[in-house]
């Protein structure tokens, strides 16, 4: 299974933007959880502490195409040193307003400059698609990818919280600042593995203008609304259990099982088209959630989202590759951060409406949000696919 995975590697160059990129994308995942952690234990209100990392959570998703929008016209090297800036310019306006206990209000111009964080994960699938498109290889990077994101998100919140625990409250926030800079200056020293620019005589269609761009990224917004009440839902189920530990080992299981799946994925080479494809891992997807209703213990709940996991690195691969497929080259950056941009608000969404439900009724009623993403996946998929695949227009 190794060879596959090995075989990326040939290129020159490959496996320095691949540590880079992880170093990166780390600061993304530890952000959120380090602005809760900090704020919740030093202002003492839950409330403050989620509203200014729900403005970093949607400042990111709303800027975050924007930037790669610049990124496709200008190139990496002369966007992502400024955007970087502005990020890692809010990630100390948020440490240092926190060490010298100003106002609330500054928190959420800090929260504001932080979303300008670029999408590391886009930068990197652009660096692989410009080295093998149309290439069996490919697939194998996307599947790569997909699983050094699940890392980063299992990596990220305990490395972000442990080090505002064991060392002092900012540090986690600090840390983001000082991976995202040393990834984002490794990156962009690394100019011929960078995509090209391609200039044309006329202006391109808005990305978000492409019915299936808009569709991938709504089946992935639903897919974030079953990884956003898996966290919740989980945490609630094992605090009633009088388990709470075990939430940890719980939400281990659902990185577990995607990211075994998303290196089997890569491994193999598929001969079903990739609308097909999209259609299988979303009934497998709808499917794969009925059991989160029906647990009744710990060991149970880790099976069932283990079994839940298992379908979601295959359906982000084929969203990829069906991007990858509809929009021009030189716009690859923006659609693939379009539906990452999804991705995360759906988290967010769904996070906040399973908690919800877990405060009215029980914690294992939250898990009805995710079967509702469920049946948004396949009702998505099925009207993406059925969307002829637009004419992508080759630069002359």
């Amino acid at each position: 299974m190794t060879t596959p995975y090995a075989k990326l590697f040939s290129l020159p160059g490959t496996r320095a933007f691949t540590l880079a990129g992880l170093l990166a994308r780390l600061p993304l995942p530890m952000t959120g959880i380090a602005i809760i952690t900090l704020l919740a234990q030093q202002r003492g209100s839950f409330a403050l502490a989620g509203a200014v990392s729900a403005t970093f959570v949607l400042t990111y998703a709303l800027l975050s195409p924007q930037v790669s929008r610049l990124v496709d016209r200008f190139g990496q090297r002369r966007v992502l040193p400024p955007a970087t800036l502005l990020s890692v310019t809010g990630l100390l306006l948020l440490v240092a307003c926190t060490w010298l206990h100003a106002a609330a209000w500054p928190l959420f111009i800090g929260a504001l400059l932080s979303g300008c964080m670029p999408s590391m994960s886009a930068m990197i699938r652009a660096r692989w698609t410009h080295l093998y498109r149309n290439l069996p290889q490919l697939q194998t990077a996307y599947s790569l990818e997909t699983v050094l994101d699940e890392l980063s998100f299992i990596a990220g919140p305990p490395l972000a919280v442990g080090l505002g625990v064991a060392l002092w409250p900012q540090a986690g926030l600090l840390a983001a600042a000082i991976l995202l800079a040393l990834g984002t200056t490794l990156l962009v020293l690394q100019g011929h593995s960078e995509p090209s620019r391609v200039i044309r005589e006329r202006p391109l269609q808005a990305v978000w203008r492409i019915a299936r761009v808009r569709l991938l990224s709504g089946l992935m917004m639903a897919m974030g609304l079953i990884v956003g009440t898996v966290d919740i839902a989980s945490v609630a189920f094992a605090n009633a259990q009088g388990q709470p530990g075990a939430a940890s080992l719980v939400l281990s299981a659902y990185a577990i099982g995607s990211c075994t799946a998303g290196l089997l994925y890569g491994a193999r080479r598929w001969h079903l088209a990739l609308q097909r494809q999209l259609l299988l891992w979303a009934l497998a997807t709808t499917l794969s959630c009925l059991p989160l209703l029906l647990v009744d213990s710990i060991a149970g709940l880790a099976g069932a989202v283990l079994l839940a996991g298992v379908f979601f690195a295959p359906t982000l691969i084929v969203a990829m590759a069906l991007v990858e497929r509809s929009v021009p080259e030189e716009q690859l950056t923006e659609g693939l951060t379009w539906l990452l941009a999804g991705l995360n608000i759906g988290v967010a969404a769904g996070a906040a409406a399973a908690g919800q439900l877990v405060d009215l009724g029980t914690p294992g009623s939250g898990f009805f949000v995710a079967l509702a993403g469920a049946v948004l996946v396949l009702a998505t998929a099925l009207l993406a696919v059925r969307k002829p695949a637009p004419v992508v227009a080759h630069a002359q």
